[in-house]
Protein backbone atom coordinates (compact mmCIF):
# COMPACT_ATOMS: atom_id res chain seq x y z
CA UNK A 1 0.00 0.00 0.00
CA UNK A 2 1.09 3.55 -0.67
CA UNK A 3 1.19 5.75 2.43
CA UNK A 4 -0.61 9.10 2.32
CA UNK A 5 2.56 11.18 3.01
CA UNK A 6 4.47 9.39 0.23
CA UNK A 7 1.58 9.90 -2.18
CA UNK A 8 1.39 13.62 -1.36
CA UNK A 9 5.14 13.94 -1.89
CA UNK A 10 4.78 12.42 -5.37
CA UNK A 11 1.97 14.81 -6.18
CA UNK A 12 4.21 17.72 -5.20
CA UNK A 13 6.61 17.03 -8.05
CA UNK A 14 4.46 15.10 -10.53
CA UNK A 15 1.68 17.66 -10.79
CA UNK A 16 4.16 20.37 -11.88
CA UNK A 17 5.65 17.83 -14.33
CA UNK A 18 2.16 17.19 -15.70
CA UNK A 19 1.49 20.91 -16.02
CA UNK A 20 4.80 21.41 -17.86
CA UNK A 21 4.03 18.50 -20.18
CA UNK A 22 0.62 19.98 -21.03
CA UNK A 23 1.46 23.68 -21.16
CA UNK A 24 5.01 23.63 -22.56
CA UNK A 25 5.73 20.30 -24.24
CA UNK A 26 2.31 19.96 -25.86
CA UNK A 27 2.40 23.30 -27.74
CA UNK A 28 5.92 22.47 -28.96
CA UNK A 29 4.68 19.11 -30.23
CA UNK A 30 1.77 20.83 -31.98
CA UNK A 31 4.13 23.22 -33.74
CA UNK A 32 5.88 20.22 -35.25
CA UNK A 33 2.64 18.54 -36.29
CA UNK A 34 1.40 21.22 -38.67
CA UNK A 35 0.41 20.25 -42.24
CA UNK A 36 3.68 21.79 -43.46
CA UNK A 37 5.93 19.65 -41.26
CA UNK A 38 3.88 16.59 -40.20
CA UNK A 39 4.97 14.46 -43.17
CA UNK A 40 8.69 15.16 -42.97
CA UNK A 41 10.48 11.87 -42.46
CA UNK A 42 12.97 11.13 -39.69
CA UNK A 43 14.56 7.71 -39.41
CA UNK A 44 11.85 5.95 -41.40
CA UNK A 45 8.82 7.59 -39.76
CA UNK A 46 6.98 10.87 -40.24
CA UNK A 47 7.66 13.77 -37.91
CA UNK A 48 4.03 13.63 -36.77
CA UNK A 49 4.41 10.00 -35.72
CA UNK A 50 7.72 10.74 -34.02
CA UNK A 51 6.11 13.56 -32.02
CA UNK A 52 3.29 11.27 -30.89
CA UNK A 53 5.92 8.80 -29.62
CA UNK A 54 7.97 11.50 -27.92
CA UNK A 55 4.95 13.01 -26.20
CA UNK A 56 3.71 9.59 -25.10
CA UNK A 57 7.12 8.70 -23.66
CA UNK A 58 7.06 11.95 -21.71
CA UNK A 59 3.61 11.14 -20.36
CA UNK A 60 4.90 7.81 -19.07
CA UNK A 61 7.69 9.60 -17.21
CA UNK A 62 5.18 11.98 -15.61
CA UNK A 63 3.48 8.94 -14.06
CA UNK A 64 6.78 7.51 -12.87
CA UNK A 65 6.55 4.63 -15.34
CA UNK A 66 9.86 3.52 -16.86
CA UNK A 67 9.17 2.04 -20.29
CA UNK A 68 11.05 -1.20 -20.96
CA UNK A 69 10.89 -2.84 -24.37
CA UNK A 70 11.69 -6.45 -25.17
CA UNK A 71 11.61 -7.79 -28.69
CA UNK A 72 11.34 -5.76 -31.87
CA UNK A 73 8.14 -4.36 -33.39
CA UNK A 74 7.58 -5.22 -37.03
CA UNK A 75 7.88 -2.45 -39.58
CA UNK A 76 5.29 -1.67 -42.21
CA UNK A 77 1.73 -2.96 -42.36
CA UNK A 78 1.12 -4.94 -39.14
CA UNK A 79 -1.72 -5.71 -36.77
CA UNK A 80 -0.47 -5.47 -33.19
CA UNK A 81 -2.62 -7.25 -30.59
CA UNK A 82 -2.14 -6.65 -26.87
CA UNK A 83 -3.67 -7.48 -23.50
CA UNK A 84 -5.68 -4.62 -22.01
CA UNK A 85 -4.95 -3.40 -18.49
CA UNK A 86 -5.50 0.36 -18.46
CA UNK A 87 -5.98 3.50 -20.55
CA UNK A 88 -2.22 3.85 -20.10
CA UNK A 89 -1.79 0.90 -22.49
CA UNK A 90 -2.43 3.30 -25.38
CA UNK A 91 0.21 5.73 -24.16
CA UNK A 92 2.68 2.89 -23.49
CA UNK A 93 2.27 1.37 -26.95
CA UNK A 94 2.57 4.74 -28.67
CA UNK A 95 5.78 5.45 -26.78
CA UNK A 96 7.33 2.48 -28.63
CA UNK A 97 5.63 2.23 -32.03
CA UNK A 98 3.11 4.37 -33.88
CA UNK A 99 -0.09 2.44 -34.65
CA UNK A 100 -3.72 3.37 -35.13
CA UNK A 101 -5.29 1.75 -32.07
CA UNK A 102 -8.91 0.65 -31.85
CA UNK A 103 -10.45 2.15 -28.72
CA UNK A 104 -13.90 2.73 -27.26
CA UNK A 105 -15.72 5.86 -28.45
CA UNK A 106 -15.82 7.38 -24.94
CA UNK A 107 -12.04 7.93 -24.97
CA UNK A 108 -12.47 10.63 -27.62
CA UNK A 109 -14.13 12.82 -24.96
CA UNK A 110 -11.57 12.23 -22.20
CA UNK A 111 -9.47 15.27 -21.24
CA UNK A 112 -6.06 15.36 -22.93
CA UNK A 113 -5.92 11.62 -23.60
CA UNK A 114 -8.83 11.84 -26.03
CA UNK A 115 -7.26 14.72 -27.92
CA UNK A 116 -3.97 12.90 -28.32
CA UNK A 117 -5.80 9.72 -29.29
CA UNK A 118 -7.35 11.55 -32.24
CA UNK A 119 -3.97 12.90 -33.33
CA UNK A 120 -2.54 9.39 -33.02
CA UNK A 121 -4.99 8.07 -35.66
CA UNK A 122 -7.11 6.13 -33.15
CA UNK A 123 -10.01 4.18 -34.64
CA UNK A 124 -13.00 4.70 -32.34
CA UNK A 125 -15.58 1.96 -31.79
CA UNK A 126 -19.00 2.23 -30.19
CA UNK A 127 -19.39 -0.87 -28.03
CA UNK A 128 -22.38 -3.08 -28.68
CA UNK A 129 -22.95 -1.51 -32.08
CA UNK A 130 -22.63 -4.03 -34.90
CA UNK A 131 -22.57 -1.33 -37.57
CA UNK A 132 -19.75 0.45 -35.74
CA UNK A 133 -17.70 -2.76 -35.63
CA UNK A 134 -18.17 -3.23 -39.35
CA UNK A 135 -16.87 0.28 -39.98
CA UNK A 136 -13.88 -0.34 -37.71
CA UNK A 137 -13.01 -3.51 -39.64
CA UNK A 138 -13.15 -1.67 -42.95
CA UNK A 139 -10.98 1.16 -41.63
CA UNK A 140 -8.39 -1.31 -40.33
CA UNK A 141 -8.43 -3.19 -43.63
CA UNK A 142 -7.88 0.02 -45.60
CA UNK A 143 -4.98 1.06 -43.40
CA UNK A 144 -3.30 -2.34 -43.54
CA UNK A 145 -3.60 -2.45 -47.32
CA UNK A 146 -1.99 0.98 -47.62
CA UNK A 147 1.04 0.05 -45.51
CA UNK A 148 -0.10 1.43 -42.14
CA UNK A 149 -0.19 -0.39 -38.80
CA UNK A 150 -3.13 -0.86 -36.48
CA UNK A 151 -3.34 -1.99 -32.87
CA UNK A 152 -6.17 -3.83 -31.12
CA UNK A 153 -7.10 -5.12 -27.68
CA UNK A 154 -8.87 -8.40 -28.48
CA UNK A 155 -10.27 -8.70 -24.95
CA UNK A 156 -12.54 -5.80 -25.86
CA UNK A 157 -12.25 -4.03 -22.50
CA UNK A 158 -9.98 -3.55 -19.52
CA UNK A 159 -10.22 -6.01 -16.65
CA UNK A 160 -9.01 -6.09 -13.07
CA UNK A 161 -5.42 -6.84 -14.14
CA UNK A 162 -5.45 -10.31 -12.58
CA UNK A 163 -6.49 -12.38 -15.59
CA UNK A 164 -6.29 -12.46 -19.36
CA UNK A 165 -9.78 -12.48 -20.84
CA UNK A 166 -10.96 -14.32 -23.95
CA UNK A 167 -9.91 -12.86 -27.32
CA UNK A 168 -12.68 -11.92 -29.74
CA UNK A 169 -11.85 -13.53 -33.08
CA UNK A 170 -13.77 -11.06 -35.25
CA UNK A 171 -11.18 -8.33 -34.68
CA UNK A 172 -8.63 -10.46 -36.59
CA UNK A 173 -10.69 -10.36 -39.81
CA UNK A 174 -8.85 -7.33 -41.23
CA UNK A 175 -5.45 -9.04 -40.89
CA UNK A 176 -6.78 -12.15 -42.65
CA UNK A 177 -8.28 -10.20 -45.55
CA UNK A 178 -5.38 -7.72 -46.00
CA UNK A 179 -3.42 -10.06 -45.53
CA UNK A 180 -1.03 -8.70 -42.90
CA UNK A 181 1.18 -10.18 -40.16
CA UNK A 182 -0.08 -10.16 -36.58
CA UNK A 183 2.33 -9.40 -33.75
CA UNK A 184 1.21 -10.19 -30.20
CA UNK A 185 2.33 -7.70 -27.54
CA UNK A 186 2.35 -8.37 -23.79
CA UNK A 187 1.97 -5.35 -21.50
CA UNK A 188 3.16 -5.72 -17.90
CA UNK A 189 3.29 -3.12 -15.13
CA UNK A 190 5.61 -3.52 -12.17
CA UNK A 191 8.24 -6.17 -11.47
CA UNK A 192 7.06 -9.31 -13.23
CA UNK A 193 3.64 -7.74 -13.68
CA UNK A 194 2.97 -7.39 -9.94
CA UNK A 195 1.28 -3.99 -10.42
CA UNK A 196 -1.29 -5.04 -13.04
CA UNK A 197 -4.18 -4.79 -10.57
CA UNK A 198 -2.90 -1.47 -9.21
CA UNK A 199 -2.73 0.19 -12.63
CA UNK A 200 -6.09 -1.27 -13.75
CA UNK A 201 -9.40 0.44 -13.03
CA UNK A 202 -10.92 -0.52 -9.68
CA UNK A 203 -14.68 -1.23 -9.48
CA UNK A 204 -16.65 1.99 -9.96
CA UNK A 205 -13.53 4.04 -10.68
CA UNK A 206 -13.80 6.80 -13.30
CA UNK A 207 -11.08 7.87 -15.69
CA UNK A 208 -10.33 11.03 -13.68
CA UNK A 209 -10.10 9.18 -10.35
CA UNK A 210 -7.88 6.47 -11.88
CA UNK A 211 -5.72 9.15 -13.51
CA UNK A 212 -4.92 10.88 -10.22
CA UNK A 213 -4.69 7.68 -8.19
CA UNK A 214 -2.08 6.22 -10.54
CA UNK A 215 -0.29 9.58 -10.66
CA UNK A 216 0.45 9.17 -6.95
CA UNK A 217 1.74 5.61 -7.19
CA UNK A 218 5.44 4.69 -6.72
CA UNK A 219 7.75 4.58 -9.76
CA UNK A 220 7.54 1.28 -11.63
CA UNK A 221 8.64 -0.43 -14.83
CA UNK A 222 6.16 -0.68 -17.69
CA UNK A 223 7.15 -3.53 -20.01
CA UNK A 224 6.22 -3.78 -23.68
CA UNK A 225 7.06 -7.26 -24.95
CA UNK A 226 6.89 -7.68 -28.73
CA UNK A 227 6.45 -11.39 -29.40
CA UNK A 228 6.96 -13.73 -32.34
CA UNK A 229 4.72 -12.61 -35.24
CA UNK A 230 1.89 -14.75 -36.59
CA UNK A 231 1.17 -15.05 -40.31
CA UNK A 232 -2.36 -15.41 -41.65
CA UNK A 233 -1.55 -18.97 -42.81
CA UNK A 234 -0.28 -20.10 -39.40
CA UNK A 235 -3.76 -21.09 -38.22
CA UNK A 236 -7.20 -22.02 -39.50
CA UNK A 237 -9.23 -18.82 -39.64
CA UNK A 238 -9.71 -15.99 -37.19
CA UNK A 239 -10.35 -18.19 -34.16
CA UNK A 240 -7.07 -20.03 -34.64
CA UNK A 241 -5.15 -16.76 -34.91
CA UNK A 242 -6.87 -15.42 -31.79
CA UNK A 243 -5.95 -18.58 -29.86
CA UNK A 244 -2.27 -18.38 -30.87
CA UNK A 245 -2.04 -14.67 -30.01
CA UNK A 246 -3.68 -15.22 -26.61
CA UNK A 247 -1.43 -18.18 -25.83
CA UNK A 248 1.76 -16.23 -26.61
CA UNK A 249 0.69 -13.18 -24.63
CA UNK A 250 -0.38 -15.34 -21.69
CA UNK A 251 2.97 -17.14 -21.66
CA UNK A 252 4.86 -13.82 -21.69
CA UNK A 253 2.75 -12.44 -18.85
CA UNK A 254 3.50 -15.51 -16.76
CA UNK A 255 7.19 -15.87 -17.57
CA UNK A 256 9.22 -13.15 -19.31
CA UNK A 257 12.08 -15.61 -19.75
CA UNK A 258 10.10 -17.29 -22.54
CA UNK A 259 10.01 -14.17 -24.71
CA UNK A 260 11.68 -14.74 -28.06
Amino acid sequence: MTSAPARMLRYLYRLPMLAWHMLIDLPLVLLLMTPLTAHWRIGGETLEHRMVRVWSAGMMRVFGLRSRRRGTPLEGSTMFVANHVSWLDIVLLHSQRMMGLVAKQEIEDWPLVGWMAVRAETIFHRRGNTESMGGVTQTMLQRLRTGHSVGVFPEGRTRDGRELGPFHARIFMAAVEAPAPIQPVALRYGRGGDAQAIIAFTPGETFVSNFFRVLGEPARDAEVIFLQPIRAGDAQGRSGLADIARERIGAALRDVARVE
